[in-house]
């Protein structure tokens, strides 16, 4: 066990027993108080492996929204401790595992699906409450207890209002594929609110459904079925949660239905004895000019001390992106990689990896064009035998330093496209590339 104590007993107070779960950056232990006998939760998270993507702001934003948001149907945090190498996170134990394993068994009845789905809007809406949005809503983070009641966990991916740029929009790229927003595709800024209730549509079609209402293996086709809301309801779906369905699920945010909205509709209050209005548990009103702080100031000062970094061992650039299975883009790393794209990590910020193809395309004497939608478009100056050839670069921010990029043909001869890739374009990448997809990673 990687944990720094003697036998399983961590910092004399808990004691460890078997793994829960594990990811990229953390594993999840049970474990026991010493004191009260309470079963717990810890999350193990290895420092040097935050540190070296850039996520300690990302911790301790998860530390600061935990510890803000105090509800019946979200999971807590009791304390937070740390090391020189490790952060703990002790959280309240929820032994009914994943909602995700109960609905890959397939449909849930009508009463239960709505009991989660009102438990679902009532921790999201306590949420907003306070300024926090979620951004990762999906059954693969909500967690069932001993009563079958849904408990919202994994806040990494989290935003707090104070999150906003001046246009008042939240503009980080984040979730996992098949339940984000399409504002949040577009990467032109989204109201984090709008965000999570299009995620708490996408949950309650699957609940009813046991699929999901927008799927492709192809990553760009899945963006455009969610961008123009292209889902079917199943013939079992009463007309009136189509209707609902219909009113989550609508492209423009604008229109979307808001929450206070949702707990009207006569379906959703069908029986609502299954949501909360957070009054079951005594709440902690916090100063919102004090959003940002952490009452384990100590926690925090030791989350910032950097320990040693080495070099990772046995971890693929690629996994890196499923923070916590918070960002699954697994749709776009097929085995076969298309001969007209090539995708590449790199621990760069956009503007150098900008720079970087634009100097490239200055000295293939390409031109450079700037979408409005932040994608590259490198053309040539003469016409092939199949036209003009141009390249388009698109960056996904998965982290302030921690970008994907995608390069592909978009028109022109593929052989000329092959033959200036392998010899120039490939190459003149080599000092912004960390590991290009589909290849073992250099250490």
């Amino acid at each position: 066990m990687e944990l720094e104590n003697k036998g399983n007993v961590l910092m004399h107070k808990y004691e460890v027993g078997r793994m829960l779960g594990k990811g990229t950056f953390a594993k999840v232990y049970y474990a026991r108080d010493l004191k009260s006998s309470q079963s717990v939760a810890i999350k193990v998270i290895d420092k040097e492996k935050v540190f070296k993507v850039g996520l300690n702001d990302q911790i301790k934003r998860e530390i600061s929204v935990m510890r803000l948001v105090k509800h019946p149907n979200i999971v807590e945090l009791y304390e937070v401790m740390a090391t020189k190498s490790k952060i703990y996170f002790v959280l309240e134990y929820v032994k009914g595992g994943e909602l995700f394993n109960k609905v890959a068994k397939g449909k849930l009845k009508e009463d239960v699906a709505r009991k989660y789905f009102q438990q679902l809007i009532s921790a999201v809406d306590f949420c907003h409450g306070r300024g926090v949005y979620h951004r990762d809503l999906k059954p693969e983070n909500l967690l069932l207890d001993e009563n079958e009641n849904l408990k919202i966990s994994d806040f990494g991916l989290s935003a707090l209002a104070e999150s906003r740029r001046q246009d008042g929009l939240l503009h980080t790229t984040c979730g996992t594929p098949a339940y984000v927003a399409p504002e949040v595709i577009s990467r032109k800024g989204y109201d984090g609110a709008k965000a999570d209730i299009w995620s708490c549509g996408v949950i309650l079609f699957v609940l009813m459904a046991g699929y999901l209402p927008f799927h492709d293996p192809n990553l760009i086709e899945l963006y455009r079925k969610i961008t123009k809301a292209d889902f079917k309801c199943p013939n079992w779906f009463p007309l009136e949660v189509r209707r609902l369905l219909a009113r989550i699920l609508d492209p423009n945010p604008i229109t979307r239905i808001t929450i206070p909205k949702i707990m009207e509709n006569p379906w959703f209050r069908k029986g609502n004895n299954g949501g909360s209005n957070g009054n079951d548990k005594e709440m902690q009103e916090t100063d919102r000019d004090k959003i940002n702080e952490v009452s384990d100031s100590q926690s925090i000062n030791m989350i910032e001390e950097r320990p040693e970094v080495g070099k990772l061992t046995n971890l693929n650039a690629f996994d890196l992106i499923s923070l916590s299975d918070g960002f699954d883009l697994s749709g776009m790393f097929e085995e076969t990689v298309h001969k007209k794209e090539a995708r590449f990590i790199s621990h760069h910020s956009a503007s150098t990896i900008i720079a970087k193809l634009e100097d490239i395309a200055r000295f293939l004497k390409l031109k450079v064009k700037k979408k409005d939608n932040g994608t590259l478009k490198m053309e040539g100056t003469r016409v092939g035998k199949k036209g003009v050839l141009a390249i388009d670069a698109e960056i996904f921010e998965v982290t302030p330093l921690f970008h994907l990029v995608e390069m592909k043909k978009t028109n022109g001869d593929t052989l000329e496209y092959q033959k200036l890739w392998k010899q120039d374009i490939r190459p003149a990448l080599k000092d912004i590339v960390w590991a290009w997809q589909g290849e073992h990673q250099q250490q």
